[in-house]
């Protein structure tokens, strides 16, 4: 089987089904599906099948209806409702035997089903080959990226309610370009390039956030790419911090590490004068960093257990009130202990609420009873609103609403608050 790495997933180029099986069984998934349409099901499924010969059975099969009218959320639940009712897992494997629209939502529907499940396009139209195999111009992506995050920042400079402004280096650069330089391997001439244009893409977005005065968060992402994004941030912050805090970096607790690098960083801005912007959060990519060093064999970087991740989350929050002239922080959090700990600690400090240096922050449509009451109590509260294109913004999403339901009761505690307060207002 011949193939090319493209960017983030490899192509293989066959003229034998027989391949896919071997590949199939190579990669020891628990159960596999194929998605087809009616059309694929009688013209294409057999042939698969044919080549599965005694494999037959492993397989579950998913039909939709042909035509674009099935590339709609409402399929993809139906999807998602199968693979549930097939007992589908982690370790399951998602086989799009179609078109563009079985592609499309089939590589939704896998990417975004238990935080996502393996997949494997096999396009049987010429237009859906090229789909499948050749993304949109990356570069071009990128920059429009890099340019509605300017569009917010300027958007937030005329509205006093929208005091903050966040994104994610990989909307403006390549996951794997971000893999290569945390690996410390050596990039072509061409990757060098890519970088230097990643790089400007960010000092673009941070130097509309200084000249505008609109903050600006960087968030955390995966550990593998996440010391390339921290040096990123730290320059930034060297750059833009000097006098009011613009660029905030962000810190995952439920890392074991990530306490000591907001100390050693703070000492870095105490040494370069300049304000340690941070953004503290317990973190969402859990799973997938535990389930990638146990394969990989290396130490997993997540806390033993939710108490250490809590301990050191609250211990964050110490530090930076104890440091808050040269500290600027976002407590994002849906942690009611947590959120009463930091009014205490302000209160004991006899800091004010307003101070610009300290903001709590909840996403949209979670834990607002605590937004709520912190703002009426006047502390500087921020609500996190992520918006784009529905496949990439229901997988957040999810992850926030998983991470939330580890905090123990707190969406019942929301749910008994709402239908209480219905109960008062009678309707």
């Amino acid at each position: 089987m011949n193939t090319i790495q493209s960017i983030g997933y490899p192509i293989y180029f066959s003229d034998s089904l027989t391949q896919l099986v071997n590949f199939i069984k190579q990669g020891k998934y628990s159960r596999f599906f194929i998605l087809t349409d009616e059309n694929t099901s009688t013209h294409c499924l057999p042939l698969l099948k044919e080549k599965l010969g005694d494999n037959e059975d492993a397989y579950d099969l998913i039909e939709i209806n042909a035509g674009e009218e099935s590339k709609d959320i409402d399929f993809c639940i139906g999807v998602w409702k199968m693979l549930i009712d097939f007992g589908a897992d982690r370790k399951s494997l998602m086989v799009n035997l179609g078109g563009g629209v079985v592609s499309d939502l089939g590589g939704f529907a896998a990417s975004t089903f238990k935080r996502g499940i393996d997949f494997v396009h096999v396009p049987t139209t010429l237009l859906s080959q090229v789909d499948a195999s050749v993304g949109e111009d990356d570069e071009q992506v990128f920059d429009h990226t890099r340019d509605e995050i300017i569009r917010t920042i300027e958007r937030a400079s005329g509205d006093n309610a929208v005091p903050i402004t966040v994104f994610k280096v990989t909307g403006v650069g390549r996951f794997s370009l971000l893999e290569k330089l945390d690996a410390a391997q050596g990039l072509t001439a061409d990757e060098q390039e890519e970088w230097k244009k990643v790089q400007q893409r960010v000092l673009d977005i941070c130097d509309k956030a200084f000249k505008l005065g609109i903050p600006v968060m960087i968030d955390a992402e995966e550990t593998w790419i996440q010391k390339t994004i921290d040096l990123l941030a730290l320059d930034m912050m060297n750059r833009f911090n000097k006098e009011k805090a613009i660029v905030y970096n962000t810190y995952q607790m439920y890392r074991h590490d990530k306490l000591q690098s907001i100390k050693d960083d703070y000492q870095q801005a105490v040494d370069e004068r300049f304000i340690l912007g941070a953004k503290i959060v317990r973190g969402a990519y859990m799973e997938k960093e535990r389930r990638r060093a146990a394969e990989l064999g290396y130490p997993s970087p997540i806390q033993p257990n939710k108490e250490a991740a809590d301990e050191d989350y609250n211990a964050a929050l110490r530090f930076c009130v104890d440091n808050i002239d040269r500290i600027a922080f976002v407590a994002g959090t849906h942690n009611e202990q947590s959120c009463q700990l930091l009014a205490e600690l302000l209160s004991d400090k006899n800091i004010d609420p307003k101070n610009p240096h300290v903001y709590f922050s909840q996403l949209l449509g979670m834990s607002d009873n605590l937004s709520f009451n912190l703002a009426n109590a006047d502390y500087n509260v921020a609500k996190y609103v992520p918006y784009g294109p529905i496949k990439a913004v229901l997988p957040y999403l999810f992850r926030r609403a998983q991470e939330n339901t580890a905090i123990a009761g707190q969406m019942s505690r929301e749910l008994s608050l709402i239908v209480k307060e219905k109960r008062r207002r009678k309707i």
